[in-house]
Formats: C-alpha cells, structure tokens, sequence
C-alpha cells in the first residue's frame, strides 16, 4: 500500500519535530526506517551531522534471515545498542521516524534498552 501524499506530509512533520528536539537536547537521535523486507536504525548526531553507529537487516550476518518480523527488529535492536555503547554513546533521543510506536518499531526500542540504550 502506498503512502498517500497528507501521510507523507505528517511523517515529515513528526521526523522535523524529532530531530529539533534531539538538537535542544544535545543527544543523538536513535533513527528507524521500516520498509515492507527491512528495518534499519542508525544513532545520529545533528549537531556534527554524523552517523555514530547503524545496523540494518540488509548486513552480511543479517541477509541469511528474514528481515520483516519483530525477531529482525528486535536483533537490530540489539545490534544498534552495541554499536552505538562501544562509541561512548548511552543516552539518545528516539526518533521513530512517524511510524506508530507498534510491532517492529516497538520491538527495536524494547531490544535497544535492553542493551543499553536509555530514551
């Protein structure tokens, strides 16, 4: 199902939204895109325009499993959370990109704290 133009229009809106807060904080922003096969997530610092760490279901380890459940979002999760511990990063803003906060994105967020991560 494709997007309709107003529902493009809020998720920029909430991504805008987001990143000026991430921004006003000073943390970096936890970012995720979903598509219909994969998940990615990347931590993002606004302030020097650079990514920090990022993991996505499209990596060698990854491509052997499916990339469209909670399990892939939820080892993402994870993954992200490592990465981003190991550049001194703990504390970041989580930006859900204007999806619902439900299934996949809700399963990458629990699996980031778990590790680690605190939003």
């Amino acid at each position: 199902m494709a997007l309709k133009p107003r529902d493009t229009a809020k998720r920029r809106a909430e991504r805008t939204r987001i990143r000026l807060r991430s921004v006003a904080n000073g943390r970096p922003r936890l970012s995720v895109f979903r598509s219909s096969k994969n998940i990615y997530a990347q931590v993002i610092d606004d302030e020097r325009g650079v990514t920090l760490a990022s993991a996505s279901t499209l990596e060698e380890g990854e491509k052997a499993a499916k990339g469209s459940d909670k399990e892939a979002a939820a080892r993402i999760g994870a993954l992200v959370a490592q990465r981003a511990i190991e550049k001194g990063v703990k504390d970041v803003v989580f930006d859900r990109g204007g999806y619902i906060y439900h299934g996949r994105v809700k399963a990458l967020a629990d699996a980031a704290r778990e590790a680690g991560l605190n939003f």
